[in-house]
């Protein structure tokens, strides 16, 4: 199913647009047309989501093209579990900043108790 009709969809039944791998990708090509590598962080207690600063299209990149979509995936997944795939879909879209060498993006995911114990 296209994005926009899963989007429409959920919206009729009030719920939340489930995020993917592929809305990932998307969403990082149309903003930075690059692949950027995504991560979970814990710090001082709290969890994060986090662009770094390397992508998949780098040639010294640690994962192929078939890794960096599994962990995407894997990682959606996640996002969906905790119930923040809105939150970190927009996010993505409305951040004006850039991943720098050095200089990772991080949003601060709301408290999820013990949940994100199991996350990392």
């Amino acid at each position: 199913m296209n994005l926009a009709l899963r989007h429409a969809v959920a919206l009729l039944h009030h719920q939340a647009v489930p995020l993917s791998a592929e809305e990932l990708i998307a969403i990082l090509q149309s903003r930075w047309g690059v692949s950027y590598h995504l991560q979970f962080h814990r710090r001082a207690g709290r969890l994060y989501f986090q662009v770094m600063w390397g992508y998949l299209e780098q040639q010294s990149f640690p994962l192929d093209a078939a890794e960096y979509q599994l962990h995407l995936g894997q990682l959606a997944e996640q996002l969906n579990g905790l119930g923040v795939a809105d939150q970190v879909r927009q996010w993505l879209l409305n951040n004006r900043d850039k991943p720098r060498l050095g200089k990772a993006l991080s949003f601060p995911l709301p408290d999820q108790g013990r949940q994100s114990e199991f996350l990392l």
